[in-house]
């Protein structure tokens, strides 16, 4: 797991760095920074406004007596698709996005759910619940 982070963590930031350089190259610097800062402002948006949608489904789900499990897995892909929109950088850009808008979320939470299921029946995962009636 370390190995992915140090991964995670050093190479991925040379490849967008990388990036931004060759367009850069092919427009301008001013062009690619204005590319960051736009990007950067729409992923603020959308994150914003997908983040209220999410929590007004989970408080209708919540006022149904219903766990809202699924607009909790949306709000973790909104929470990461927006803290990556305002990272600089391509790759974290087009994660981001696919994060945050919600056609593009779903194969994203099949997955999570996938990994969350996989984890539970392994039993590497313990759900305790505490009922304080």
């Amino acid at each position: 797991m370390l190995g992915k982070l140090i991964l995670l963590f050093t190479i991925i930031p040379i490849v967008e760095l990388f990036l931004l350089f060759k367009i850069a190259e092919i427009t301008s610097g001013l062009t690619t920074i204005l590319l960051v800062i736009l990007t950067g402002i729409l992923g603020a948006y959308l994150a914003k406004s997908e983040g209220r949608l999410i929590l007004m489904r989970i408080k209708t789900d919540l006022n149904r007596g219903q766990m809202p499990a699924n607009e909790l897995i949306n709000g973790l892909c909104v929470l990461v698709g927006g803290a990556l929109l305002l990272t600089p950088g391509i790759i974290t850009d087009i994660i981001g996005f696919s994060l945050v808008i919600p056609l593009t979320r779903m194969a994203f939470k099949r997955y999570i759910k996938a990994k969350f299921s996989e984890k539970i029946r392994s039993g590497q995962v313990n759900f305790y619940y505490r009922d304080d009636d």
